[in-house]
């Protein structure tokens, strides 16, 4: 059994950047830092930063758009991903990227803010079809390729 599970507590360094990709699907992406302190063997105290890049798809997009920004505390959950391409001057490139499956917006409201901000978890539905009693159907995922993404 495999496991590709990723859940982090961290701030947001940028506003979430919202594009829509030729199908009409919505991406937005933004990244977080996580920030790690330990004291080493001669009792210093050390801070490490990690920047992590995170991707989120449809309606989740739309709405990690509308209310999380710059400075926003937030839980995310996802699985790990990389891609792969070939840059403009020859050189393959790389990026790991955390695949956003839900988030929870943490911390305080700003001070002026609407009462629209919850903390409850915001995540993905893929569809709000009626439900059938037939038999199942097969779900089709669409092939997301390198060149449509806007980033």
């Amino acid at each position: 059994m495999d496991l590709n599970r990723v859940m982090i507590i961290g701030r947001l360094t940028r506003d979430p950047e919202l594009r829509a990709l030729p199908s009409g699907r919505s991406v937005a992406s933004f990244s977080v830092a996580t920030n790690r302190q330990w004291t080493d063997a001669q009792g210093q105290k050390q801070k490490q930063v990690e920047y992590h890049n995170i991707v989120v798809w449809s309606k989740l997009a739309e709405v990690a758009n509308q209310y999380l920004k710059k400075g926003s505390q937030v839980y995310v959950e996802g699985h790990l991903q990389t891609r792969e391409w070939t840059a403009q001057d020859g050189t393959k490139k790389n990026r790991t990227e955390i695949i956003c499956d839900s988030f929870i917006m943490l911390g305080s409201r700003p001070a002026g803010e609407s009462n629209d901000f919850t903390s409850q978890p915001v995540t993905h539905t893929p569809s709000t079809a009626p439900i059938t009693t037939s038999a199942p159907q097969e779900v089709v995922e669409e092939e997301i390729k390198v060149e449509d993404i806007p980033f």
